[in-house]
């Protein structure tokens, strides 16, 4: 495969395709710092850096193509790949704006083929897995609420306010999606009093209320400048009863002089490590199955990206006016 972008995320999947997952290579390596790409694919037998994404997506020795690429380089990819017939997963966002994401999915359809996996990586998390299971297993009765809180330590300096919803916020879109089965019908964002250490002009903490198509509620408190560490954690009501994951319960000490606790989980990289690891196998092992189905997917489609980035662009209006938006989603083709 080609792995376009070997920045943090890419180079992180390039050791993983490397070294921790079977049934794929890494032979085309690119990224847009050309000596980047160069050292990474120095280090890896029968890897080539290719300077051009677009020659790297066309290169005959590429039979699927993992995107890690900045979101405004998507839609040319994307549509390269749909050109060439090449499987792709595509780290998210799909795309930058709804319009475009949405022209992916009816181009793709229009294939007649499954080939654009998204990485929105928590499906593939062991604990969402189980608070799945547990919904559709009925345990909890009907699901009514849910509580999430997602922060981050610090955020890379081009952060703005609204990237914490199209960055940070777009992940608990798409595991409200997963976990109840549903469309998201509309959003609203809370602007609270700011952190006095977020950039100037950054609004962080903000609480996303979101509501979807058969009334369920979801709040969401984003804190991405928090300066303790990565915290994500979900919490489902039901009329039975409740269950949450993400406590971080690990080795739990305790010690003189009456201290009690553990240790937080730093970043996200080893929060949902083992999930990247799963995330790419199941997607390695569907391409290589998929002439044979159809389908070369194994989690999250394009339709999923397209459906996210919509709550998005909602999130993003009610960011400027307060209010709740409704969400407005095309017919899926």
């Amino acid at each position: 495969m080609a792995v376009l972008g070997v920045g943090v995320m890419g180079a992180d999947h390039v050791a993983r395709i490397t070294s921790r997952i079977s049934g794929a290579r890494v032979s085309v390596v690119n990224d847009y710092v050309t000596e980047k790409a160069e050292q990474i694919a120095s280090g890896i037998d029968g890897c080539r850096a290719v300077a051009d994404p677009l020659d790297a997506i066309a290169d005959p020795e590429v039979d699927a193509v993992l995107l890690a690429t900045p979101g405004t380089t998507h839609e040319k990819q994307l549509l390269a790949c749909l050109d060439h017939g090449k499987p792709v997963m595509c780290e998210k966002p799909l795309t930058t704006d709804v319009a475009t994401s949405l022209e992916i999915v009816r181009r793709e359809a229009e294939l007649g083929r499954a080939l654009i996996q998204v990485g929105f990586m928590r499906r593939f998390d062991e604990e969402y897995i189980q608070l799945k299971a547990l919904l559709d297993g009925g345990e909890l009765g009907q699901p009514l609420v849910m509580h999430c809180v997602h922060r981050n330590p610090s955020v890379p300096s081009y952060f703005d306010s609204s990237l914490i919803v199209k960055d940070s916020l777009v992940h608990e879109v798409d595991v409200t999606r997963f976990l109840f089965d549903e469309e998201i019908a509309s959003v609203q964002i809370v602007k609270p009093s700011s952190n006095p250490a977020a950039p100037e002009g950054v609004i962080d903490p903000q609480i996303a209320i979101l509501r979807t198509e058969s009334g369920r509620h979801v709040d969401v408190e984003l804190f991405v400048t928090t300066g303790v560490a990565y915290e994500v954690r979900t919490e489902v009501v039901g009329e039975r009863g409740s269950a949450m994951i993400g406590l971080d319960v690990g080795l739990i000490r305790r010690s003189a002089p009456g201290t009690w606790g553990g240790q937080i989980t730093p970043g996200f990289r080893e929060r949902f490590g083992r999930a990247y690891d799963t995330e790419i196998q199941r997607w390695v092992d569907a391409v290589r199955t998929g002439s044979t189905t159809g389908d070369y997917t194994a989690g999250p489609t394009a339709w999923d990206g397209y459906a996210a980035a919509a709550v998005c662009a909602a999130g993003v209006e009610s960011l400027e006016t307060g209010l709740p938006v409704d969400v407005q989603l095309a017919a899926r083709p």
